[in-house]
């Protein structure tokens, strides 16, 4: 398979090539896929980089719920359009009895955790926004402390097992405090559990579907760590939809596998500032599918790994018509992005634009850029530093 025009064709699919431009959030997400959200930006920034979205609009978009942040496939929390709720609900709903076999664990019977589930849901039926310490309070002695044990397991209280359990049930659903996608204060309030009508085998084929759409040839291996599905599974959800193989067990659906054999990438430059996260990369998690052969061998600045060896990004990503050819960061105090490209050659006028452009939308609008909750312009100082050495 041609991995030049493969990456060209994932970057058309997603939507980076500017044929989204102006689309409303729940439209991109609905053709690109949903946007990982781990208290960073990565979901504004997926929605500018394909659409040109502000954050106000986001933000919008997020408050009337036509988007929404919700605990999906693997258990992760992705923001999702409004016409799939319900199946990124019911593909990701067993992932907190992990932490209810935790519980276990700690002497806690499950009886308890249901209790106190029947508990938070009717303190919720008031129709207040209330934030953990606020149900705590009301709660009382229903939440029980599990003492130093329970800190060391990650489990201090038995209400995040049990706010856990009703988010993936639908049951209830939590609110960011000030309205932004990027951070991790959030008020819980009811809701009514949306519901897909599929069984688990047919839902399970539905998002087989979405994302063979979103990112196409892939392998069962990449749909089966975007899924966390077992081999079973994953075979049994593919297994009515009529996917091809376009090489060497990449597969497509044959409704694209014409198109996708006659797609032509564009000859000039069309570059892209995307989160490390973008669903570009994360859907597939093989970086070494985007990035040259030219460039594989090459250093990572500050890191031990070559570019083409590496899982996750340590930064964010920059791609041209696909191809990974670079890595940015955000510097606050220099209100600017800092870049480093692979070969260290010199950036064009395209890219050059690009930069401006993104540089100004997040000191606009975002004001930093986050690759998670935890990320703070102290703690990626030594990664801005490795991009502007090069080294």
């Amino acid at each position: 398979m041609d991995q030049t025009a493969s990456r060209a064709w994932w970057w058309h699919r997603q939507g980076l090539d500017g044929s989204l431009a102006g689309a409303d959030p729940a439209d991109v997400l609905l053709r690109s896929g949903w946007a990982r959200s781990v208290g960073g930006t990565n979901p504004y920034l997926s929605l500018f980089a394909r659409a040109g979205t502000r954050r106000e609009q986001a933000d919008a978009a997020a408050a009337s719920l036509a988007i929404h942040e919700l605990p999906s496939v693997r258990g992760c929390a992705y923001v999702l359009p409004a016409d799939h709720y319900a199946l990124g609900l019911q593909v990701g709903r067993g992932a907190p009895e992990a932490e209810v076999r935790v519980l276990e664990k700690l002497g806690v019977p499950r009886r308890e955790v249901d209790d106190l589930c029947a508990a938070v849901t009717s303190t919720l039926d008031g129709g207040a926004a209330l934030d953990p310490a606020q149900l705590k309070d009301q709660l009382g002695d229903q939440v029980r402390n599990l003492g130093e044990e329970g800190r060391k397991k990650g489990q201090s209280t038995t209400l995040p097992a049990a706010l856990g359990l009703l988010q993936a049930a639908g049951e209830i659903r939590r609110v960011p405090v000030n309205g932004r996608l990027d951070q991790q204060r959030y008020a819980y309030v009811r809701w009514s559990p949306p519901r897909t009508g599929l069984t688990d085998d047919e839902a399970r084929t539905e998002l087989a579907r979405l994302y063979f759409d979103w990112t196409a040839p892939a392998t069962l291996g990449h749909f089966r760590w975007f899924s966390a599905f077992t081999v079973a599974q994953a075979k049994a959800a593919i297994a009515p939809l009529d996917l091809v193989d376009a090489g060497d067990g990449w597969l497509i659906p044959a409704a694209l596998a014409d198109e996708f054999a006659a797609y032509t990438p564009p000859k000039k430059p069309a570059y892209a500032l995307v989160a490390g996260i973008d669903a570009l990369l994360l859907l597939r998690r093989d970086v070494a599918s985007l990035v040259d052969a030219a460039d594989a061998r090459t250093p990572v600045p500050g890191e031990k790994l070559q570019v083409g060896g590496v899982t996750d990004l340590t930064d964010h990503a920059i791609v041209d018509r696909g191809r990974l050819v670079g890595l940015w960061q955000y510097d606050v105090d220099a209100g600017e992005v800092v870049t480093w490209l692979f070969g260290g050659g010199p950036s064009d006028k395209a890219l050059r634009e690009t930069i401006e452009r993104t540089g100004a939308y997040i000191r606009d609008d975002l004001g930093d850029a986050r690759s998670f909750s935890l990320d703070s312009p102290k703690a990626r100082a030594p990664r801005i530093a490795a991009l502007r050495s090069g080294a």
